[in-house]
């Protein structure tokens, strides 16, 4: 009889993965702006805590968060505005910089390799044309959409109308103490996580920018805001940054030795900030194996797009949290983090 059970429980949890993983896809909508609000709700619980201790409304306290938040967003798209304005105002001398110089790489990918090009494609002049106003709609429609129920959920996370701990005790753990001990431990890493993440971002968008400078690379701002801004997404966007950079410099730098010095640079200031600097702020407590990194960036990737490889590390901490509850997972758990893990720890 107990054979046959553990076999039922098998074979149910074999139809019920792909079903979970079918929902997660589907209601993306739902799921993304949920998790996030719930990193963004984290990061600020402890002002929230902070003013409460100050006998602050909490109505007030929600308030001055959804203000923070505000003029964070406000930097960030005065940010995008200056960096716009910078490009559309260099465009020309862009393209005519460009052109000379993918003309010499055709010609040389042509004698070389044998490649063939239509000679009248300009990809520099099909990057900057106008897109098509009914996609820019739909993704402004989408994005506007995330944003306002991000911040619903944000609402709802600080007012505790939705509460992790709560849902983790009669769900999953069932006991308060354990559910208590749990939600601590993911308090404490996402938050860490969060804050070394944004700080450490911040820094590789400012020495990016400033190697544009150095070198006299167009648009130091929009490189720097974009190295910022990709670098939250673990492992590809360093190298998404460098190649990228290292592409529009191709056309920007007249000497294959400053270039390669740029590139060096750029470089240089992602291994320092994302190899060195940020695990050293982590601290030792927070490292995941190389490999559950890949994977789950995979599979985050694969179903929620640049969304999910933004928050599949997040994630995955979460998941090896609570899989550190159980004796039949702490295995998973350890594989996940590469190490012996116990809650007695923190």
């Amino acid at each position: 009889m107990l054979k046959e059970r553990r076999t039922t429980n098998i074979l149910l949890l074999i139809i019920a993965i792909p079903v979970v993983f079918y929902l997660l896809k589907i209601l993306s909508f739902i799921f993304i702006p949920l998790i996030f609000s719930m990193f963004i709700a984290l990061l600020f619980l402890p002002l929230m805590r902070w003013l409460g201790r100050r006998k602050i409304p909490k109505f007030v306290s929600i308030i001055i968060v959804l203000f923070l938040v505000v003029a964070g967003l406000k930097i960030g798209v005065e940010l995008v505005q200056l960096s716009s304005r910078e490009i559309l105002a260099n465009n020309t001398q862009f393209l005519d910089k460009a052109e000379p110089k993918i003309s010499s790489l055709k010609a040389y990918l042509s004698d070389s390799f044998g490649f063939e090009f239509e000679s009248y494609m300009n990809v520099f002049s099909q990057f900057f044309q106008k897109e098509n106003i009914g996609s820019t709609i739909s993704f402004l429609r989408k994005f506007l959409t995330t944003l306002l129920m991000t911040a619903f959920f944000v609402v709802l996370w600080l007012a505790e109308s939705i509460n992790v701990q709560t849902m983790l005790n009669n769900t999953i753990l069932k006991q308060k103490y354990t559910s208590v001990k749990a939600f601590m431990k993911i308090e404490k890493d996402l938050i860490k996580f969060i804050k070394v993440k944004v700080l450490v971002s911040a820094l590789t968008g400012i020495f990016t920018g400033l190697m544009c400078l150095f070198f006299d690379v167009s648009f130091p701002i929009f490189w720097g805001l974009f190295a910022f801004v990709i670098n939250f997404v673990q492992m590809v966007g360093s190298f998404a940054s460098v190649i990228l950079l290292s592409i529009f410099a191709f056309v920007e730098l007249d000497t294959s030795n400053t270039l390669l010095f740029f590139m060096l640079s750029i470089t240089l200031v992602q291994v320092v900030f994302g190899a060195v600097l940020e695990p050293i702020f982590m601290g030792k407590s927070f490292s995941i194996n190389i490999i559950a990194v890949l994977v789950m960036l995979m599979f985050w990737g694969f179903l929620w797009g640049i969304p999910g490889l933004i928050m599949a590390i997040p994630i995955t901490v979460f998941i090896k949290i609570i899989m550190e509850q159980f004796s039949g997972t702490k295995m998973i758990a350890s594989l996940l983090s590469g190490k012996q893990t116990s809650l007695d720890d923190y």
